[in-house]
């Protein structure tokens, strides 16, 4: 059986809900917040650039890439959610603006956080990584990989789209909506982080 359409809009649905684009907006706003248009241009492309590189080698190469340097997904995950609980505590607790204001706002000063948090693992995190070997597998021939991987940098385009449109968003916001919204997504992002902690040790039988 070819790809059918049905195959391509699981597809296009899990990858969108798993990366989830909306979701990750306001967090890139936090994250980028008091720096100018340029850098965060910069760092919306090379998080979604290296996010794309990381989800294309764990398509091709499966969970080998993870079992060949004797990672399990479950420890992968529990690598990510106590890296994401320490993001989350900066947010929640502003260190990130203080030490922003300490620096005097020099743009070579700027944080980047494109590699991380952003690119890995709020974009490629452990459910995309899972999402990405499952589609692959399910994939069938040339055909069907390259169906996946153009499904995959779909939804890559528009998480970027929703990047450039952050100065708009964050305007309209204001700058105490973004405090507020900064302090929310602190909380939500540790509850995430707890999470994949707990998925982890599910995983190993160790949470119920």
């Amino acid at each position: 059986m070819g790809m059918d359409s049905a195959f391509l809009i699981t597809a296009f649905a899990t990858l969108f809900v798993v990366i989830d684009p909306i979701g990750l907006t306001p967090i890139f706003i936090a994250l980028t917040a008091d720096t100018d248009t340029a850098h965060r241009r910069s760092v919306a492309i090379r998080s979604c650039v290296i996010g794309a590189g990381v989800l294309f080698l764990f398509a091709f190469l499966g969970e080998s890439v993870l079992g060949f340097i004797g990672i399990s997904m479950p420890a992968f995950r529990i690598a990510g959610g106590i890296l994401l609980f320490l993001t989350a505590l900066e947010m929640l607790f502003e260190r990130r603006s203080k030490r922003r204001e300490d620096q005097a706002g020099a743009e070579a000063d700027y944080p980047d956080p494109s590699v991380f948090p952003i690119a890995i693992p709020l974009i490629a995190g452990p459910g995309a990584i899972a999402s990405v070997i499952l589609l692959t597998g399910q994939a069938e021939g040339a055909v069907g990989m390259a169906s996946v991987l153009g499904v995959l940098i779909a939804v890559l385009a528009i998480v970027l789209m929703f990047f450039f449109s952050a100065g708009l968003i964050e305007r309209a916001m204001g700058k105490t909506g973004i405090t507020v919204v900064t302090r929310l997504l602190g909380m939500l992002l540790a509850a995430l982080s707890v999470q994949f902690v707990l998925d982890g040790l599910r995983a190993f039988g160790l949470a119920g």
